[in-house]
């Protein structure tokens, strides 16, 4: 069962994206706070020392009466919510200034005082909030110089709440984003997970639906239904090849058990029985390995062992190998090859597909009839083409005689279990070639492959008598 989207990775992730930008935000606003409000507040720090600078040069000018006169003055220019000043004796008696008495607290560790300002307003008694100095004057005066810092705290106050309820807004919009996200995805993922199951419980023609939108989950669709196409396509071949094992190894081990009741029941007329009885055996040990052939071809298990192979070549070999075969029936074998066609690959499978091709043309080819080999090479590929003047395959069942045991009716009079072709489209598959099977008078079957390496830089074939098959008989092909 689907998580629910509180507890999906997507929602976790855009929570998480919602702390980091909420705390990115923060940090932002603290940065604009301290340019704008920690500057309004320097700067008013700033003016009350220049203030409390002039007034004392003023006092050690002109004496207490010339200080006097100029707090009046600068009283009367600001007379509503600008400077502040006191002056009082050493006892702390007011001697001129707008503040009627010392504020009742104690300075801070760098004698700045902070205290709430009365005034007189609309409504009564009004407290303002206000920042002052002290300073001490030559014959124990004491000045006090402020400034009433209402606006500054108003600022600041607004400047708060607009970043708490910003950085509240934004962490609602990311967590709604994530929300939507996290139930949009959680909807695919169920989607995926729904066909999943179905797919389990045997509903094998399932897929996974698409949106074609094109995003990730459409291309992760489209991934994992071309998966499921190639493991119905590999479990209606393995149901196919279970159908034709069955079908085809009946008559053989039929014929097997009446050889085996004759050389029961005559004792006498043993070994023509027991000739016939190993002949039948041989030949169904010769279609399982065959099966086992295939196999190891399609599990790919040696795709590390690839090395640059020679066509030109490998062909030469096979020619070789099989002509014996072919003179015996009539037959002419002719090979053309061009030079530098090399291609990446395992040799000894190689030599199996091409050895099943010519087999195959050899057995279903007319007395007196010509095989061609044709070995090429462009920029574009390399091909190597088995032709001959058999029956050929109809085009409707081209595709189908690559299929395990499927063969042609006139096919069924010669020896044969219906592997050959079979082994040959794995062989082709593994190397990333493609197979191609034509011809109108005839067969032509083609294998084309990406280019290899240059010749030079060909693998030294190993010796002829340790790893060359033998001359002087053909192997055992999977043979069509």
């Amino acid at each position: 069962m689907t998580p629910p989207w509180w507890r999906s990775a997507t929602f976790r992730l855009a929570a998480a994206y919602a702390a980091f930008f909420a705390a990115s935000t923060a940090l932002l606003l603290g940065l604009v706070y301290w340019s704008t409000a920690g500057l309004m507040a320097r700067q008013t720090d700033d003016t009350i020392e220049a203030e409390i600078a002039t007034l004392a040069e003023r006092y050690r000018a002109d004496g207490l009466a010339g200080l006097v006169r100029l707090l009046e003055r600068q009283i009367a220019r600001e007379p509503l919510g600008g400077p502040i000043y006191l002056l009082t004796d050493a006892g702390r008696r007011r001697l001129g200034g707008n503040l009627e008495s010392w504020p009742r607290v104690e300075p801070d560790t760098a004698g700045w005082l902070s205290f709430d300002l009365g005034e007189r307003g609309p409504s009564g008694i009004e407290s303002h909030p206000a920042r002052a100095r002290a300073f001490r004057l030559e014959g124990g005066l004491q000045l006090l110089v402020g400034r009433d810092v209402r606006a500054l705290r108003k600022l600041e106050a607004l400047f708060t709440r607009a970043s708490v309820a910003g950085v509240g807004l934004i962490v609602v919009l990311a967590l709604a984003g994530g929300i939507v996200v996290a139930r949009t995805s959680a909807r695919r993922v169920e989607a995926i997970d729904s066909t999943a199951r179905e797919i389990m419980a045997g509903d094998l023609e399932r897929r996974i639906p698409r949106t074609g939108s094109g995003d990730e989950f459409d291309r992760l669709a489209e991934s994992l239904n071309a998966m499921l196409d190639r493991i119905q396509a590999l479990m209606d071949e393995l149901r196919r090849i279970s159908d034709n094992v069955a079908h085809d190894l009946r008559t053989p081990l039929t014929r097997l058990r009446h050889h085996l009741e004759e050389l029961s029941a005559h004792p006498g007329g043993e070994r023509p029985q027991v000739e016939a009885a190993i002949g039948e055996a041989d030949a169904l040990l010769s279609t399982f390995n065959a099966l086992v052939r295939i196999a190891r071809v399609r599990a790919s298990e040696r795709r590390a062992a690839l090395a640059p192979v020679d066509l030109g070549a490998l062909a030469g070999d096979v020619v070789e190998l099989y002509e014996p075969v072919a003179e015996t029936r009539g037959q002419h074998i002719t090979l053309d090859t061009t030079p530098g066609a090399v291609v990446r690959g395992d040799r000894d499978m190689l030599f199996q597909a091409v050895g099943n091709l010519v087999d195959n043309a050899i057995k279903h080819g007319p007395t007196g009839g010509s095989i061609r080999l044709v070995v090429a090479r462009d920029a574009a590929a390399v091909s190597l083409q088995v032709a001959d003047d058999g029956p050929g395959i109809p085009a409707a069942a081209r595709e189908r005689v690559l299929e395990p045991f499927y063969r042609l009716e006139q096919a069924r009079h010669t020896p044969g279990n219906g592997l050959g072709l079979s082994l040959v489209a794995a062989v082709a598959r593994v190397h990333g070639a493609t197979l191609a099977l034509d011809g109108e008078h005839g067969l032509v079957v083609t294998m084309a492959f990406r280019p290899g390496p240059p010749g030079d830089d060909l693998i030294p074939p190993p010796e002829r008598d340790s790893a060359a098959p033998a001359r002087d008989r053909p192997p055992h092909p999977a043979t069509a």
